[in-house]
């Protein structure tokens, strides 16, 4: 059995060719159907953003939501360039998993102190997560693209996804240098 297994592999990878999917392949399918769902997580992402800076405590947090609006309406634009490339119109799908991260980011803000380090800690925490979606999101979407021979259209997603890394990045940084040990000590003074 491992014999046929290795000799089928060989026999694709010796036919295999980047961009031979059809338009109405499988993948291809499922290739736009994750970029609608993308497109409408950004688009929410944008709506969600303004309520979470001005939830947020510190200016150092409030500044970097700021960035990442600006961002964000920049990652909507380059899926609506990936669906022109596709000769496709951007239509967005809901996305649940989506949702789901938001909500639990509203849900966060409402059961934190207002000025508090702690509802910062929430915040980062609950925009680490919707980081995280995206970047695993991009990271298929861009490896599929290549898959089909969408170079440009994986350039493209390649750009978002760095910028995604960037964002997770400095949120890092931004509770790393003082917002969760501040949050620490608001425990501590509660006790007292």
């Amino acid at each position: 059995m491992a014999k046929s297994s290795a000799k089928q592999r060989k026999q694709t990878e010796n036919t295999y060719s980047p961009g031979i999917a059809s338009d109405d392949s499988m993948l291809k399918s499922f290739f736009e159907d994750e970029l609608k769902d993308i497109y409408w997580a950004e688009k929410n992402i944008v709506k969600t953003l303004p309520k979470m800076q001005k939830a947020a405590t510190t200016e150092e947090l409030k500044e970097a939501i700021g960035q990442h609006i600006t961002q964000t309406e920049g990652h909507v634009d380059r899926l609506e360039q990936v669906f022109e490339l596709m000769n496709k119109k951007a239509q967005a799908k809901k996305c649940d998993a989506m949702e789901g991260l938001i909500k639990e980011g509203e849900s966060i803000v409402e059961e934190t102190e207002d000025g508090t380090m702690t509802r910062d800690v929430g915040i980062i925490s609950a925009a680490q997560k919707v980081e995280h979606y995206e970047i695993a999101t991009y990271g298929t979407l861009i490896q599929l693209a290549k898959t089909m021979g969408m170079e440009e259209a994986a350039g493209i997603l390649a750009e978002t996804l760095e910028e995604e890394k960037e964002t997770d990045k400095g949120l890092t940084e931004i509770a790393e240098n003082n917002i969760n040990w501040e949050a620490e000590q608001e425990g501590e003074a509660q006790e007292k």
